[in-house]
């Protein structure tokens, strides 16, 4: 495909998003901040796609970015990473390393690729921050010391499953917003990505899902966390939301 017909939004797109990451959690920046930051985003990201003609869509190139978590091991975000994707129109799939760690690639339109790794970057350490919090919690020492490491991967579960619920439903109001403009994006970019992807003749693996063991009242705690943080991104969500300082 040929290069992008707009680089220089591109570009705007990607410092906007580097001075937002510079918000997150690891900087100091709340849960709630992070997301807020999130939802900003997402609000550039429709604004830029509704910046482009579907020609300019069209001949825009689909790239893959990759999320590292330098683990072997399943990480909570494995439970999110489907609805990061859908929320930001990519395709994603699970890579490992010949170490054996696990990487999340991101595959699709440059700025939708950008936004996705900037929101895995962002609930990944969400979900670690609130899992500290909860250790520290009266609920958390009710446990006995050979239950802990259930109740922290069912916090992490209820937490991750709230997030995803909430992106799914977002993703569905922002489609909606963008619909009434008269112009069928998502189902423009889903051609394209769709088209570039069979190109990579990739040979995909469907994992199945296996029950696991939860503790409820850890797993509700993460839900509530979940549930507390403010993603709340779109074009008609601007009035309702208060902006992260400095963005």
């Amino acid at each position: 495909m040929n290069q992008t017909s707009n680089p220089a939004a591109l570009d705007k797109l990607k410092l906007r998003i580097q001075a937002l990451r510079s918000k997150t959690i690891a900087n100091g920046c709340t849960e709630d901040e992070a997301l807020s930051a999130a939802a900003k985003v997402a609000e550039l990201l429709d604004r830029h796609d509704l910046s482009l003609s579907d020609v300019e869509l069209r001949a825009s190139p689909c790239e893959r970015k990759v999320y590292e978590t330098f683990r072997k091991k399943r990480i909570p975000l494995d439970d999110c990473i489907g609805a990061i994707a859908r929320f930001c129109d990519c395709r994603v799939w699970r890579e490992k390393n010949t170490a054996g760690e696990s990487s999340y690639v991101f595959f699709g339109l440059g700025a939708d690729i950008e936004v996705a790794y900037y929101l895995a970057e962002l609930i990944d350490g969400a979900v670690r921050a609130e899992l500290g919090r909860f250790k520290t919690s009266v609920d958390y020492s009710r446990f006995r010391h050979q239950e802990r490491h259930l109740a922290n991967a069912s916090f992490a579960l209820g937490m991750v499953a709230s997030i995803a619920d909430r992106l799914v439903a977002i993703k569905a109001s922002r489609d909606q917003i963008n619909e009434s403009t008269g112009r069928g994006l998502v189902v423009l970019k889903t051609s394209v990505v769709d088209a570039e992807f069979d190109k990579l003749d990739l040979k995909m693996r469907t994992q199945r899902s296996s029950s696991r063991m939860v503790s409820m009242t850890a797993y509700e705690a993460g839900g509530a966390a979940g549930a507390s943080l403010a993603i709340n991104p779109g074009l008609a969500g601007s009035q309702s939301r208060t902006a992260p300082k400095g963005s």
